[in-house]
């Protein structure tokens, strides 16, 4: 059951979220849904409500909620459209913004406090693993995150488990970045699984872009529902 709800959010504007709740009274556990460049679009919404089919009450927040009006979205492919919104994130606001949701979940009387995990794509990959050093999370997942070697030093924080998806084709990350990423999280000791599938391009999982691969998507999810499975329904 989709809806759309305001979270107030630490020195800044309101932030509009997407919720898709399972069918039943719960209480269940929970996914934060971290969007791509392009907004909290049917993509993300998807992902949101395919979570909810498999038992996670899910949140999609709208991280550009400081720069861009409610609801905002740009077509895929069209990146000076969300340049400026993209470039005028920081890692203090990310966390104040995924406060802000996990706050929202934390006081549902149908979630369980202690199963709150998150999952992003791209920008949203390096907002779930920001979110997993700042938030006292079950299990984290980031696919293809864009700049995670940028915040890298934070994997001493990290709480949950981490998991990780690259695409081997991938021309926006760099095969030292992915390394600076994992060194980090090895050094630290933290729990985590990294997987690279080298048949896989950048965005390898949204079935709305040109870099689709349906055998990598199929494969992702199939690890992301049993990782999830494992964290936050056990």
């Amino acid at each position: 059951m989709p809806n759309t709800i305001t979270l107030s959010v630490k020195g800044a504007p309101d932030m509009n979220a997407y919720v898709s709740t399972p069918w039943g009274n719960g209480p269940f556990p929970a996914v934060m849904v971290f969007q791509e460049a392009y907004g909290v679009n049917h993509h993300i919404r998807n992902v949101a409500d395919r979570l909810a089919a498999e038992g996670y009450l899910a949140i999609a927040p709208e991280l550009f909620h400081r720069t861009a009006p409610a609801g905002f979205e740009a077509p895929y492919g069209d990146f000076s459209a969300v340049m400026p919104h993209f470039q005028a994130m920081n890692t203090e606001d990310i966390i104040n913004d995924t406060q802000a949701a996990y706050d929202w979940l934390s006081k549902q009387s149908n979630v369980l406090k202690n199963k709150i995990g998150c999952i992003g794509f791209c920008l949203g990959g390096r907002v779930s693993f920001i979110a997993n050093t700042a938030q006292p999370l079950a299990a984290s997942i980031a696919f293809y995150g864009g700049g995670m070697h940028m915040v890298a030093d934070r994997a001493a924080m990290l709480h949950g488990p981490q998991l990780l998806f690259w695409g081997g084709k991938d021309q926006h990350i760099k095969p030292e970045h992915v390394q600076t990423v994992t060194d980090a999280i090895k050094a630290a000791g933290k729990d985590h699984i990294n997987v690279e599938i080298s048949y896989a391009d950048h965005a390898f999982f949204c079935d709305e872009r040109p870099s689709y691969h349906p055998q990598a998507a199929l494969e992702a999810w199939g690890m992301t529902k049993a990782f999830l499975k494992n964290k936050l329904m056990h």
